[in-house]
């Protein structure tokens, strides 16, 4: 298992909380799109943006691998851009995700109404190579990609 770093950030280290998910059963091309949305917002609101995107009641925008998403008249303007989607099983894995770095941050002691996500990432994990037999002694591939998911809340005024 390779060695895993959080980014260096100016923050000390009592006012910081952490959390990792591995081999998440999501696309990191859905991630990337969650983490990026919520990245630099108060906990609370992003928790209650991605419960409306559950619900579909929002549309969370797609920046990044948004080929074939369409344009969604339930987008925020201030997200500047049209498309997007409804990444249900990434959402799930990203609010588990904040739910476990908001316990962290409770038993750290840090307010949770001035925490904030300062960093939140989306990583490629392994991927499970499967193999499905096929007529005339063929064989297709058939793979399984999981991801990473690290998040980084600090306590800022």
């Amino acid at each position: 298992m390779p060695n895993w770093s959080y980014p260096q950030l100016s923050i000390p280290e009592d006012r910081v909380a952490r959390a990792v998910m591995r081999n998440v059963d999501s696309s990191v091309r859905d991630l990337y799109n969650v983490c990026k949305a919520i990245r630099g917002m108060r906990l609370k609101d992003a928790k209650a943006f991605l419960e409306r995107v559950m619900r579909e009641e929002e549309a969370l925008p797609f920046w990044r691998y948004s080929h074939g998403a369409s344009h969604k008249s339930n987008i925020s303007e201030k997200w500047k851009v049209k498309s997007g989607r409804y990444p249900k099983k990434a959402v799930k894995y990203v609010l588990k995700v904040l739910q476990n770095a908001e316990n962290n941050a409770t038993s750290k002691g840090l307010d949770i109404d001035s925490v904030r996500i300062v960093h939140i990432a989306a990583h490629r994990g392994v991927t499970l190579k499967r193999y499905l037999p096929r007529a005339f002694g063929r064989a297709t591939h058939k793979y399984k990609y999981t991801s990473h998911i690290e998040v980084v809340l600090a306590e800022v005024e």
